[in-house]
């Protein structure tokens, strides 16, 4: 386990780019006042032992070791024991629907970046409950499964995108199956929460259902889209819009929310049916109603000893800073030498 003690310090990196830029700059200014001052013919004659190469090489070292001073500031350090506590909390895995009809845009900015922000946006609020993620398109897959890891579990949330499950469709009985099977045997409270437009399904929903409930499992469903039914936009690799899908007749294509599906799933799991738009999160409503359930506890692997790792920074920052300072502007005599027998300019 890797992490950085204090990670606010890392915001420092944004003046590295900005430091370099502000140096290309000066470095044109100098270079224009000198063309004001004298004949570029002359510069030789006026600056005779300056080293451009070696003013870049001294810039460069300056800032690589600034970078890692940055980032030993940061405090990496490493896991070093990993031991089981206990924790109370309820299980939740969210099943998220990647399938193309999500790219609609009746949800701005679409429905999977809706998602994926109300999703997030949970994620930050919780504490000590454990979280799973199951996307499904055609198949269903655990993206990350039931962590308290928040951190981790932001990070594999950002990585969904329309391409995480190559095959088509809306696969919800595979989906909840899988969600139902993923938990494992601590006595928590458990719950289940589906974000899709419900439009297209494939296998036995109702069984799926049944089987979670049967196991003490509640299921709640959420659905985004609209039920009139609007295009699925077709972007290219810069993100500018070709056209809409069309079907082989070449006729556009329209996604409709499906939400009789979505209430009869929510009403045989013992959830809500609720039916997003794009001003009220109702993941967090379903969140603050399962908040109300009895907090089990449970025991989790966690990391509980650090060792700081900053010196692997600092030394070779100081190394660099110390090579630096040994390093003069003026050129070298030895490549002087060279130049003139080969009749070069420095």
């Amino acid at each position: 386990m890797f992490r950085f003690e204090n990670p606010e310090y890392l915001n420092l990196l944004w003046f590295i780019p900005l430091g370099i830029i502000l140096l290309i700059w000066l470095n044109k200014q100098r270079n224009k006042a000198l063309k004001t001052f004298a004949d570029e013919n002359l510069h030789s004659s006026i600056i005779p032992n300056h080293s451009n190469a070696k003013t870049k090489i001294k810039t460069t070292l300056i800032l690589i070791a600034l970078s890692l001073l940055i980032l030993a500031a940061a405090n990496p350090q490493v896991g070093t024991k990993l031991q089981e506590v206990k924790q109370t909390g309820i299980d939740v895995f969210i099943c998220l629907d990647v399938s193309l009809s999500m790219s609609a845009e009746d949800i701005k900015p679409n429905r999977l970046e809706k998602a994926k922000y109300q999703i997030s946006n949970l994620i930050q609020k919780l504490r000590g409950d454990r979280i799973g993620l199951i996307i499904f398109a055609g198949q269903a897959y655990i993206q990350f499964p039931l962590t308290t890891d928040y951190s981790a579990a932001n990070l594999f949330l950002n990585a969904v995108d329309f391409s995480s499950v190559p095959q088509q469709g809306t696969a919800i009985a595979a989906a909840i199956n899988m969600a139902t099977q993923s938990f494992d045997t601590a006595s928590t409270q458990k719950a289940i929460i589906i974000i899709t437009d419900g439009e297209d399904h494939e296998g036995d929903i109702e069984s799926a259902v049944e089987n979670a409930v049967e196991k003490g499992i509640k299921i709640y469903t959420i659905g985004l889209g609209s039920p009139e039914g609007v295009p699925i936009p077709i972007y290219d690799e810069r993100g500018n819009l070709r056209g809409f899908k069309t079907d082989n007749s070449g006729n556009t294509v329209l996604t409709k929310l499906n939400e009789q599906i979505l209430k009869d799933i929510a009403s045989k799991g013992d959830g809500v049916y609720y039916r997003g738009n794009n001003y009220e999160d109702y993941l967090d409503k379903i969140y603050t109603d399962l908040s109300k359930l009895e907090k089990s506890e449970y025991g989790t692997k966690k990391v509980t000893d650090y060792e700081s790792r900053y010196y692997y920074l600092v030394i070779p920052a100081f190394i660099l800073l110390l090579l630096e300072f040994f390093i003069s502007e003026r050129k070298s005599p030895f490549f002087v030498r060279l130049n003139k027998k080969l009749g070069l300019e420095e």
